[in-house]
């Protein structure tokens, strides 16, 4: 039997490390859901996002600096760029989630911000020059009634859940992400690595102040909630950041839109195994019509 030739090789330990990347995000992005709700029993939502901010900003900052990239002058237009997508991508949905995860659980939080995309096709029509197709709008409609399930009784009756405001406030953290994903096709060429700094020091400025006008807690919180700080700061705000920009730049975009497909699954598992959080049909559902609004709004878009 003959050795595979070096190339082969190469290429082999590349696509494994690949994989290993696009399964290391899907644990981290879907176990973060999880991980704001532990922590939101113990920190409140402005702290703990300022916390998560603040060494997510660290990690990747160093990691740019190793990449040999060097931030701009603060009169360039770009720091303007970046904290407004530092507001829209990190504080407020960051905030939302947290406030939102206070009643809402993890999983149905994940299958609520998997939605992302189908708002982003809306307002990129009006926004950005993709235009709204039929198979667009087809797959925004089903996604959309696969949100809409959620927000039912178990029984199906004609009212809402008695926590659906919750809903809407992880509702509009997707929201802000799409708004965030529209305006980033807008900002001044920059290496991604030092636009990922410079977007997460922005964040994490304006969370603490607000941390700091809120107050300043009477105690500190216990060890798990500093632990989830941490694991949030330097696991999805940070290494993921990281482990995102070198995805893309092996595989481009199609890797992270399959990556996504799976977050929500990893986030129900994590939260009904950890936490014991009900697994019930509307999570299933919901999850299986909002996955099919998304892939049906993707077709045609690999050719183009």
């Amino acid at each position: 039997m003959s050795l595979p030739s070096p190339k082969t090789l190469h290429a082999d330990i590349s696509t494994a490390r690949l994989l290993l990347s696009a399964l290391a995000l899907v644990l981290i992005w879907g176990s973060a859901f999880t991980m704001v709700g532990v922590g939101v029993r113990y920190i409140s939502p402005i702290w703990l996002v300022a916390g998560r901010l603040v060494f997510g900003a660290m990690l990747v900052t160093t990691y740019a600096y190793l990449r040999g990239h060097r931030f701009p002058k603060l009169s360039d237009v770009r720091w303007r760029w970046y904290g407004l997508l530092g507001i829209t991508g990190t504080v407020l949905p960051f905030f939302l989630l947290s406030v939102g995860q206070l009643t809402i659980n993890s999983g149905i939080t994940a299958i609520i911000v998997g939605g992302m995309p189908l708002i982003t096709i809306i307002l990129a029509h009006f926004f950005t020059d993709e235009r709204l197709t039929v198979m667009k709008f087809i797959g925004f409609t089903i996604g959309f009634f696969g949100i809409f399930v959620l927000f039912l009784p178990d029984e199906l009756s004609l009212g809402l859940i008695s926590d659906w405001k919750a809903q809407v406030l992880i509702l509009l953290a997707a929201c802000s992400y799409a708004v965030t994903t529209v305006f980033a096709k807008r900002v001044p060429k920059t290496p991604a690595s030092l636009g990922a700094a410079m977007m997460l020091i922005c964040g994490a400025s304006v969370s603490v102040i607000f941390a700091l006008g809120s107050g300043i807690p009477d105690a500190a919180p216990p060890m798990i909630g500093f632990l989830m700080i941490i694991g949030l700061g330097l696991g999805s705000s940070g290494l993921a950041n990281i482990l995102y920009l070198w995805v893309i730049d092996k595989s481009g975009p199609t890797m992270l839109a399959r990556i996504n497909y799976f977050t929500p699954v990893a986030s129900v598992i994590f939260g009904v195994t950890l936490l014991s959080e009900p697994f019930t049909w509307k999570i299933v559902a919901s999850f299986l019509i909002v996955i099919t609004g998304v892939m049906i709004s993707r077709i045609g878009q690999n050719r183009r």
